[in-house]
């Protein structure tokens, strides 16, 4: 078994498969960054994201609506590792360290989402559960998601 594709982090695989879907969901309607901070715990998880303004509630509620809509898809998650040269010819490598070394790996959630990442995850999105966001703060710029799964 090649154990260079095993992942390094132990996050709870169905929250950070989520925080993946929450944060390609806000890069594709707010244009903003991936998030920069992030707690992701079991019971409940935060990202935060740097918008120019604080988001509605309509926009809010349509995040989870489109989060939960991928995790219904029923998408596939997956992993492969790839030469650095080659990896960041699809994806932003900026934030990696560079300690991270030559080889990337990559976690595809179907084809919804795409990027570097070294912890566990589902392997299809619908062992993930349904996505609620519990609460939100936005000050200074900076939008504080909180969320959690239900089943």
């Amino acid at each position: 078994m090649d154990t260079s594709l095993q992942p390094k982090k132990d996050y709870f695989p169905p929250m950070h498969t989520a925080e993946h879907i929450l944060n390609q969901t806000m890069v594709r309607l707010f244009g903003c960054e991936r998030s920069l901070t992030n707690h992701i715990e079991k019971n409940k998880s935060k990202c935060d994201y740097f918008l120019p303004s604080a988001p509605t509630e309509e926009q809010l509620r349509e995040v989870e609506d489109m989060v939960n809509d991928v995790i219904a898809g029923q998408l596939p998650v997956t992993a492969e590792e790839l030469p650095r040269e080659v990896a960041e010819k699809s994806v932003d490598l900026s934030r990696l360290p560079p300690e991270a070394g030559n080889t990337v790996r990559l976690v595809r959630v179907g084809g919804y989402d795409v990027c570097p990442c070294i912890g566990k995850h589902v392997t299809n999105t619908r062992e993930i559960g349904h996505f609620k966001i519990i609460s939100w703060s936005y000050q200074d710029g900076k939008l504080r998601i909180r969320y959690k799964l239900e089943d």
